[in-house]
Protein backbone atom coordinates (compact mmCIF):
# COMPACT_ATOMS: atom_id res chain seq x y z
CA UNK A 1 0.00 0.00 0.00
CA UNK A 2 2.91 2.33 0.63
CA UNK A 3 3.91 2.16 -3.05
CA UNK A 4 0.33 2.97 -4.05
CA UNK A 5 0.28 6.04 -1.79
CA UNK A 6 3.62 7.20 -3.13
CA UNK A 7 2.43 6.85 -6.72
CA UNK A 8 -0.80 8.78 -6.13
CA UNK A 9 0.70 11.59 -4.05
CA UNK A 10 3.74 12.14 -6.27
CA UNK A 11 1.37 12.51 -9.23
CA UNK A 12 -0.43 15.37 -7.47
CA UNK A 13 2.42 17.50 -6.13
CA UNK A 14 4.89 19.92 -7.70
CA UNK A 15 7.79 18.66 -5.56
CA UNK A 16 7.64 14.85 -5.71
CA UNK A 17 11.20 14.61 -4.39
CA UNK A 18 9.99 16.04 -1.05
CA UNK A 19 7.34 13.32 -0.57
CA UNK A 20 8.27 10.88 2.20
CA UNK A 21 5.97 8.12 3.39
CA UNK A 22 6.63 6.20 6.57
CA UNK A 23 4.51 3.72 8.45
CA UNK A 24 3.97 2.62 12.03
CA UNK A 25 1.77 0.03 13.67
CA UNK A 26 -0.79 1.22 16.26
CA UNK A 27 -3.36 -1.11 17.80
CA UNK A 28 -3.38 -3.40 14.77
CA UNK A 29 -3.73 -0.53 12.30
CA UNK A 30 -0.97 0.48 9.91
CA UNK A 31 -0.68 4.26 10.09
CA UNK A 32 1.01 5.82 7.08
CA UNK A 33 2.66 9.17 7.72
CA UNK A 34 2.86 11.37 4.66
CA UNK A 35 5.36 14.24 4.73
CA UNK A 36 5.12 16.98 2.11
CA UNK A 37 6.61 20.32 1.25
CA UNK A 38 4.33 23.08 2.64
CA UNK A 39 3.56 24.40 -0.85
CA UNK A 40 2.05 21.02 -1.82
CA UNK A 41 -0.29 20.68 1.16
CA UNK A 42 -3.23 22.31 -0.59
CA UNK A 43 -2.93 20.07 -3.64
CA UNK A 44 -3.02 16.90 -1.56
CA UNK A 45 -5.77 18.07 0.78
CA UNK A 46 -7.95 19.60 -1.95
CA UNK A 47 -11.02 21.77 -1.60
CA UNK A 48 -12.83 20.96 1.64
CA UNK A 49 -10.55 17.95 2.05
CA UNK A 50 -12.02 16.09 -0.91
CA UNK A 51 -8.70 14.90 -2.35
CA UNK A 52 -7.24 13.59 0.91
CA UNK A 53 -10.55 11.93 1.77
CA UNK A 54 -10.54 10.16 -1.60
CA UNK A 55 -6.95 8.99 -1.05
CA UNK A 56 -7.87 7.73 2.43
CA UNK A 57 -10.90 5.88 1.05
CA UNK A 58 -8.78 4.16 -1.60
CA UNK A 59 -6.21 3.25 1.02
CA UNK A 60 -8.86 1.72 3.28
CA UNK A 61 -10.40 -0.29 0.44
CA UNK A 62 -7.01 -1.57 -0.73
CA UNK A 63 -6.04 -2.51 2.81
CA UNK A 64 -9.35 -4.26 3.44
CA UNK A 65 -8.82 -6.38 0.33
CA UNK A 66 -5.52 -7.50 1.87
CA UNK A 67 -7.21 -8.20 5.20
CA UNK A 68 -5.57 -5.25 6.95
CA UNK A 69 -6.59 -1.90 8.41
CA UNK A 70 -4.85 1.37 7.70
CA UNK A 71 -4.99 5.13 8.25
CA UNK A 72 -3.22 8.14 6.77
CA UNK A 73 -1.71 11.13 8.56
CA UNK A 74 -0.46 14.15 6.64
CA UNK A 75 2.52 15.93 8.18
CA UNK A 76 4.00 19.16 6.89
CA UNK A 77 7.74 19.18 6.24
CA UNK A 78 9.50 22.28 7.51
CA UNK A 79 12.23 23.05 4.96
CA UNK A 80 14.16 25.15 7.52
CA UNK A 81 14.33 22.42 10.19
CA UNK A 82 14.44 19.30 8.03
CA UNK A 83 10.93 18.18 8.99
CA UNK A 84 8.42 18.54 11.77
CA UNK A 85 4.99 17.30 12.57
CA UNK A 86 2.84 20.07 11.15
CA UNK A 87 0.81 21.91 13.74
CA UNK A 88 2.93 20.85 16.68
CA UNK A 89 4.59 24.24 17.12
CA UNK A 90 3.65 26.34 20.14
Amino acid sequence: MQEFLEYVVKGLVERPEAVVIGSTERDGITVYQLRLHPSDMGKVIGKQGNTINAIRALLQVGSAKQGARSALEVLEDDPDEGGSEGGSEE
